[in-house]
């Protein structure tokens, strides 16, 4: 690996303690507080969406209090997935060796990829029982799901975790257990693309009608979510238990993000040849 000449400066890390508010044995943490307001802004952004008519061309497939019924559904497979994906792609050999460890959420591991298809999983189980159309319950959720993200980025930056790799930049980080050197604060590259780019494309993509041709918008989501993944994984330091993968730059979230690329583009494609959705007058 090439030395890297010292920066003039590094800036300081931030001293926000990651724990908010501590009440006797009970902590309230930055990052339990993302994953609540992600959730609570995005039901309220979702119901938005099922409540506008105009945005559908008639009335929404999915009514308001119909979404209320899924967030629970939802929450649960983003939850119990994230834990999931995170001991299946990122820490098997321990978890294997230590079983009881995988149900301590509370020490930290989730994996986004996990929590993508736990909740996918929890929207169709959710939407065949109640009989609702399941691709419109995805573009509803692919709109919101920026929202969780760039709050949970935060989040992660504040609790010092995730790291970037070593860099001269002028704006890089020195995180209190980083080690000596500054760091890209690859956490805040992934809020701005995942979290506040991707929002503002779907939203213009919702507006100018995307959410008339069911799959659109869940298939925008899924696609630019793997580019913007890929590209910050190039900053992003590996996780110190797998390293690279193969050729000293391939990562994990490179190849579990590399499908999405694929599956989005296909949904797009899929709902552009379909006509657009049927619905009654509002």
């Amino acid at each position: 690996m090439p030395m890297l000449a010292p920066p003039l400066f590094a800036l300081p890390f931030p001293s926000i303690d990651p724990v908010l508010i501590e009440l006797g044995p009970f902590a309230i943490r930055w990052y339990a507080l993302a994953y609540v307001a992600g959730l609570l802004l995005g039901w309220w952004l979702a119901k938005r969406l099922c409540a506008s008519p105009a945005l559908w061309g008639g009335r929404a497939p999915i009514k308001p209090e119909e979404f209320d019924d899924a967030v629970v559904w939802i929450a649960f497979g983003v939850i119990l997935g994230g834990r999931i994906g995170y001991v299946l792609f990122y820490n098997l050999p321990y978890y294997a060796a230590h079983p009881l460890e995988a149900f301590t959420v509370w020490h930290g591991g989730m994996a986004f990829h996990g929590g993508f298809l736990g909740s996918v999983l929890a929207m169709y189980l959710f939407c065949r029982r109640r009989s609702l159309p399941f691709v419109s319950m995805l573009d509803i959720a692919a709109t919101v799901v920026p929202i969780g993200l760039f709050l949970g980025r935060l989040a992660n930056f504040i609790n010092g975790e995730l790291w970037g790799r070593p860099t001269d930049v002028a704006w890089a980080f020195v995180f209190p257990h980083g080690g000596p050197e500054p760091r890209h604060p690859s956490q805040l590259y992934e809020a701005g693309l995942e979290g506040l780019a991707i929002f503002a494309i779907l939203l213009l993509a919702v507006r100018a009608g995307a959410l008339k041709r069911p799959g659109t918008v869940a298939g925008l989501f899924v696609f630019l979510y793997g580019c913007a993944r890929i590209f910050v994984e190039f900053f992003r330091e590996p996780d110190a238990q797998l390293g690279y993968l193969a050729g000293g730059w391939l990562t994990m979230g490179m190849v579990l993000s590399l499908p999405m690329l694929a599956l989005g583009s296909w949904l797009v494609w899929r709902a552009r040849r379909r006509p657009a959705l049927d619905v009654r007058p509002a």
